[in-house]
């Protein structure tokens, strides 16, 4: 546990998670589905975190929830969650990657591949398993806080400095998380990046600082990311927002050559400019 990198498995809840006692499907994980073509998991029934907890010399105190994201069926473990999870690592932070509940899909890949491709053609269905899914994908991101809070002096966290991060779906686990949290959850902060569109509470009072970060051609999370500025200053909160001119849905920690490459060093820099 003493290296930046280092990598442990955490079960999230003691026992099987609250409103999914009945699912036994099969967690499975899926490289090269033409209509992703990155490895991803999905079928998730036990849901975890898997941490990287840095150098205990070079340590800042700081840990944060990366929710990979995937439309709630799967998730882009690494260019939304190991490639995440080490960068932040090798800057002292602990990262802890939340492989949280998803909606279930056909065991064969072909199927899968299938199965996607109907349901990915008809935002309507999309729509309506994401508000099942989504409450208790966020139920994940609220017990992650805790658990990661409850381990803090084992893991050289600093209780108060526990934040959490997601992209496009898991950035509905994080705006979940950042207004539907209790004095035992509210997260330090909060950064859904290319969020997808969540009907969300009220911003609470106290909410935390939140970063955006998404591309201009990517109309849903332009949609989705906006309103969700606005909410936090009307509310008086601070937020911090970067539209980038062109990179698409879904560019995680891909290089393409273009701005959406760096995003991630200005979240860095957001960081430490929050005393994170």
């Amino acid at each position: 546990m003493s290296n930046a990198g280092h990598v442990m498995s955490i079960p999230l809840w003691p026992s099987a998670p609250p409103g999914t006692e009945d699912w036994s499907h099969q967690e499975q994980e899926t490289t090269g589905v033409p209509l992703f073509g990155i490895r991803v998991v999905r079928n998730i029934v036990r849901p975890d975190l898997i941490a990287y907890l840095p150098d205990p010399a070079t340590a800042s105190g700081t840990a944060v929830i990366v929710c990979p994201g995937g439309a709630f069926h799967i998730l882009a473990i690494d260019h939304e969650g190991h490639d995440v999870a080490r960068w932040l690592a090798t800057r002292g932070m602990a990262a802890f990657i939340l492989r949280y509940r998803l909606q279930p899909t056909a065991v064969d890949d072909e199927e899968f591949a299938r199965e996607m491709q109907a349901r990915m053609s008809d935002p309507v269905q999309v729509h309506q398993l994401m508000r099942r899914i989504a409450p208790l994908s966020i139920a994940d991101g609220l017990q992650a806080i805790r658990v990661v809070r409850r381990h803090a002096a084992v893991w050289g966290i600093a209780p108060e400095r526990v934040g959490i991060m997601g992209f496009s779906a898991g950035g509905v686990v994080t705006t979940g998380v950042a207004t539907g949290y209790d004095t035992e959850t509210r997260p330090a902060f909060a950064a859904p990046i290319y969020t997808a569109p969540w009907e969300h509470g009220a911003v609470p009072a106290d909410a935390p600082p939140l970063f955006l970060a998404l591309a201009a051609d990517d109309a849903m999370a332009v949609g989705a990311s906006l309103p969700l500025f606005s909410a936090w200053r009307a509310a008086g909160c601070q937020a911090e927002l970067h539209i980038y001119a062109g990179g698409g849905h879904g560019f995680g920690m891909f290089r393409q050559g273009i701005p959406t490459d760096d995003w991630i060093e200005r979240f860095g820099e957001w960081l430490r400019a929050q005393g994170w």
